[in-house]
């Protein structure tokens, strides 16, 4: 991609470089602190309040800056280049309006604890707080969507906050910081010095679990006939999944993953029973309503997990494993809390966890339930599948592409049929459920890992909300996939309005939408449509083959379902089947 230099300097060099004290300015401070916390791409979009720093970017070469359509499309790429590396995210953005334009990716990152550090310009000091042309309250705005926040008084604290910025985002729950600077204080100018060391007084998250609460979950996990492991994104982003399977292996107990939890355990494991939860599968629902003991690993019993909170797991004994205490507790009473990091806690239980002796019957059950009532769905040899259309899209990829997604049918149905088997494969917005995500999302991922396939799944209504952003892909010849699953109307909507309002259907057709394939070759991308199967492969690998960007159609039915479903005010075992 021509966004990567043949030649950057390796670390070693960069370090020596950058670190030496020079009286130079706020915006130079800036660049230098990024580069020496190990930053290698930033995703931006100039403004007034922000020129400063990009006059300092000028023939600035020891990092990647990749200029979005969109400040949303900037946030979001930041995001999936940090999902898909564990690294932290980096973008910036302008006072006002370029500001305001993030506060939609800084909530997405928020709700599904993504590393990033957010830059915004701001009006000078002096004029702060007089309604300014391009001012904001960006800091006040945020405040309740960000882990912690800094407006920048003094050109010398640039270093310290960087450093402390990228120490907050990514320990403890990961989450965002932002990074308020003026525009007096981008161009003013004193003596650079690195910052070597945090000290941030009461912030220390806890790592090591309390030994009491570990051997209590040894002992339940001893007793238990019943029990079920849900794990979620935490243990993705802990870097636990070798910890979790052996975990698993040694104990045999049967385990179900989130949404942000898929690739966190191998999809292809016998004891995995898939995704629990609204749109998840039988066998999962039905064992968690079943267990007697239910081990939460690094998830946050969202309501979309649960469902109705009263009559959830009824029987089981709750334990639940997370880093933030704040979450414990906080939906689902928890008889065995534990605060930690789950990669240590999992290491700890492994050092004494022994197999469920008790739960043969109970793995029999579930085995049972696996084989009687699988994910399914009528397929047609006239009409487009979707859910064929994941199938497919996972045969010819051969499960290795790094896979993210919009919000909606598209996203439940990738969940759903494509199988996961690693972490940082899936990228999707969890908790905020935000549309127009997919696509700049996988543009991070692709700069992370150029070399990868990466393929955004979208639908036609979230991707026209960040078409623009093809320009990045073509212009900079990122290879990203876009499949867009197109059935012509705001699907999950139109599957709510069917099944719960009585098939009211309320400003939910999205006719009108462009040729998708003439506007991905108005932005000089390559562009394919399928009505069927047939042409689906073969668009497909064409698309596959290409060795730049590549958008392809696909054409499905626009009646079909996500199923099972469970209705809100139900329990999670209460669920819509379907009629495949």
């Amino acid at each position: 991609m021509s966004t990567q230099p043949a030649a950057l300097r390796s670390k070693s060099e960069l370090i020596e470089k950058w670190s030496k004290p020079e009286v130079i300015t706020g915006s130079e401070m800036l660049l230098r602190s990024l580069l020496l916390e190990g930053v290698e791409c930033v995703f931006g979009y100039p403004g007034g309040a922000v020129l400063y720093i990009y006059d300092a970017m000028y023939g600035f070469s020891d990092f990647h800056h990749v200029l979005t359509r969109h400040e949303q499309g900037a946030i979001h790429a930041a995001d999936g280049y940090a999902r898909a590396t564990g690294k932290v995210g980096v973008c910036i953005a302008t006072s006002g309006p370029g500001a305001t334009n993030l506060v939609t990716g800084i909530a997405t990152a928020y709700m599904d604890s993504v590393p990033l550090v957010v830059i915004t310009g701001n009006v000078v000091q002096s004029a702060i707080g007089t309604d300014a042309f391009q001012e904001a309250d960006i800091i006040g705005i945020t405040m309740p969507i960000t882990k912690h926040s800094y407006l920048v008084r003094k050109a010398e604290d640039i270093p310290r906050i960087i450093h402390e910025a990228f120490h907050i985002a990514s320990t403890g729950r990961r989450g965002p910081v932002l990074i308020d600077i003026p525009k007096d204080v981008s161009a003013a100018k004193a003596l650079f010095q690195p910052a070597a060391e945090v000290n941030l007084r009461g912030y220390n998250p806890t790592i090591t679990p309390n030994k009491l609460q570990v051997d209590k979950l040894l002992k339940a996990i001893a007793e238990a006939k019943r029990p079920v492991v849900l794990a979620g994104g935490g243990v993705v982003y802990s870097g636990a999944h070798e910890e979790l399977l052996k975990f698993i292996e040694t104990t045999q107990i049967p385990i179900t993953t989130t949404l942000l939890g898929l690739g966190g355990f191998p999809s292809g494991h016998e004891l995995w029973m898939g995704m629990p939860g609204m749109h998840g599968t039988y066998t999962a629902n039905k064992a968690i309503q079943g267990s007697d003991l239910l081990i939460n690993i690094g998830a946050r019993f969202d309501d979309r997990v649960t469902m109705k909170l009263q009559g959830f797991a009824p029987n089981a004994k709750v334990a639940h494993i997370d880093i933030d205490p704040a979450e414990i507790g906080k939906n689902v009473p928890t008889d065995i809390p534990i605060v930690g990091d789950v990669k240590t806690v999992l290491e700890i239980l492994n050092r004494e966890a022994k197999r469920t002796d008790l739960a043969d019957e109970w793995r029999a059950r579930i085995a049972a339930w696996k084989r009687e009532v699988p994910l399914r769905y009528e397929d047609s040899e006239t009409e487009l599948k979707p859910q064929w259309v994941i199938e497919m899209i996972y045969e010819t990829t051969k499960g290795d592409a790094i896979v993210t997604t919009d919000v909606g049918q598209h996203q439940m149905w990738a969940a759903q049929f494509y199988k996961f088997s690693k972490p940082r494969s899936w990228i999707t917005s969890g908790g905020l459920g935000t549309m127009g995500f997919g696509f700049p999302s996988a543009i991070g991922a692709q700069m992370a890992f150029p070399d990868r396939t990466v393929v955004s799944i979208n639908g036609d209504g979230g991707m026209q909300m960040c078409a623009q952003e093809l320009a990045v892909c073509a212009i900079n010849n990122i290879p990203v996939k876009v499949a867009i699953i197109n059935n012509q109307v705001l699907g999950m909507v139109r599957q709510w309005q069917e099944i719960i309002y009585d098939n009211r259907y309320s400003h939910i057709d999205l006719a009108g939408s462009p040729d998708f394939v003439k506007l991905a070759e108005a932005y000089g991308v390559r562009g394919f449509r399928a009505t069927n199967k047939t042409e689906a492969r073969d668009a497909w690998e064409k698309a596959l083959a290409h060795d730049g960007p590549a958008v392809v159609e696909f054409v499905v039915r626009k009646h079909e379902n996500v199923y099972p479903m469970v209705t809100q005010g139900n329990t999670i075992d209460d669920m819509i089947l379907g009629d495949a």
